[in-house]
C-alpha cells in the first residue's frame, strides 16, 4: 500500500543517514585560523605587480563600437532563444499529439526518485556487509539473486 511504501522509504531514509560513510563533524570544511589584517602573502619569485589591478591584455573597445557590439551581439542572442523555443513547443507538440501527459511523466519521475532512494540504500548496504564479510559486493550478488546489470 501507498502508505507502507513510504514509510518503508522514510525507514530506508533514517537507516541511511545513520550508516552514513562520514558523520556530520566530519563533512563541515576545515576552518582557518584568524587573519591578520594588513597582511598577505606573496609567493617568492613574484613581482609586486601581480597584486595589482587586473589588466586584460585586450584592448578597450572605443566608445561608439562597444555599445554597437553589445547590441548585435543581443539581438542575435534573443533570436537564438526565439528559435530554441520554436523548437520546444514543436516538440512538446508532437509529444502531446503522441499521448504523452505532463501528470504522467511528474509521476514517473516520483517513481524514479523512489527507486533510486532504495537502491542507493541497498548498495550502501551490500557495501557494508561485504566489509564486514570481507569479501567484495561483487561477491554477494548472487546470494541476493542481483543481476551486476542492476
Amino acid at each position: 500500500s501507498p502508505s507502507q511504501d513510504s514509510k518503508y522509504l522514510a525507514d530506508l531514509r533514517r537507516l541511511f543517514s545513520v550508516l552514513a560513510l562520514d558523520p556530520p563533524s566530519l563533512q563541515r570544511p576545515p576552518s582557518r585560523g584568524p587573519r591578520t589584517p594588513g597582511l598577505r602573502r606573496i609567493q617568492p619569485g613574484l613581482s609586486k605587480s601581480c597584486g595589482g589591478a587586473f589588466r586584460s591584455p585586450r584592448p578597450s573597445p572605443k566608445p561608439g563600437q562597444a555599445d554597437r557590439t553589445s547590441e548585435d551581439s543581443l539581438q542575435l542572442d534573443i533570436q537564438k532563444l526565439k528559435e530554441k523555443k520554436d523548437m520546444l513547443d514543436k516538440e512538446i507538440s508532437q509529444l502531446l499529439s503522441e499521448g504523452y501527459s505532463v501528470d504522467e511523466l511528474e509521476d514517473h519521475i516520483s517513481q524514479l526518485h523512489e527507486y533510486n532512494d532504495i537502491k542507493d540504500a541497498a548498495q550502501m548496504l551490500l557495501g557494508r556487509l561485504a566489509v564486514i564479510r570481507g569479501v567484495t559486493t561483487k561477491e554477494l550478488y548472487p546470494e541476493f539473486g542481483l543481476d551486476m546489470n542492476d
